[in-house]
């Protein structure tokens, strides 16, 4: 069984997968040896692998966990002219999505901040974009201005004409997010013939999407590409 874990800036997901599947996951505050001695004694793992935005994990050291970097060897060409500065769950998401759709598929990523990954038909990851998340936009409003304030959005359905300062702001934030996904979908479409779409974060419910036919919501997108970069470095 393999274990994967993916340490964030607020939370740790880990999760414990059998032939490809999803048999356990669980989000912690913080990553404790005492989860991994319960996690390693109930699942009789046998690889692992993390991906971390921290270098420094005192408990990751005593255990023979791969550690994912910018060098570890990844079953797709690299087209990236800053490798070194490509975020890690970048690389995870397109390798799980890969799952989905082999090649030719463009992963948005909708979390903190809104990524785009694109791997091309060639097998090539070739870069993306990376724009302000959801939230984020509310807090730039409110912290680049004298009078606007920070808005906490409540999921209710936005007006597209906003009658107060409050909903003009909703409506803002949202219907020009909405609008930019769907734009940047579009373009990749014109560009890229047949590209596939998949869309994972935690903010990938806020839009209806899926309609398309094309595009493929999953919440577990990166640790699914931790286990399949494990598996292809455990074969090497």
């Amino acid at each position: 069984m393999n274990l994967v874990i993916d340490i964030g800036n607020t939370f740790v997901k880990l999760a414990v997968f059998q032939a490809g599947e999803i048999i356990y996951s669980s989000t912690e505050k913080d990553l404790t040896e005492n989860t991994l001695v319960e996690v390693y004694e109930k699942f009789n793992i046998q690889n692992a692998i993390s991906s971390s935005v921290s270098s420094n994990n005192n408990v990751l050291k005593k255990y023979n966990i791969l550690s994912l970097t910018h060098d570890t060897p990844l079953p797709l060409q690299l087209n990236y002219t800053t490798p070194q500065t490509l975020g890690l769950d970048r690389l995870a998401a397109v390798m799980g999505a890969k799952v989905k759709c082999d090649n030719n598929y463009l992963v948005i990523d909708m979390g903190t901040c809104v990524t785009f990954d694109y791997v091309n038909s060639n097998n090539e990851y070739l870069g993306g974009a990376i724009s302000p998340g959801f939230k984020m936009r509310f807090r730039a409003l409110n912290t680049f201005t004298k009078k606007l304030p920070l808005i906490n959005y409540d999921d209710i359905k936005p007006k597209l004409v906003g009658d107060s300062t409050e909903t003009s702001i909703i409506s803002g934030v949202y219907n020009g997010l909405k609008n930019e996904i769907i734009g940047v979908i579009n373009e990749y479409l014109q560009q890229y013939n047949g590209v596939k779409i998949v869309v994972t974060g935690g903010d990938r419910n806020l839009f209806d999407l899926e309609p398309k036919n094309r595009i493929f919501a999953d919440e577990f997108l990166v640790l699914r590409g931790l286990n399949e970069i494990l598996n292809y470095n455990e074969k090497k």
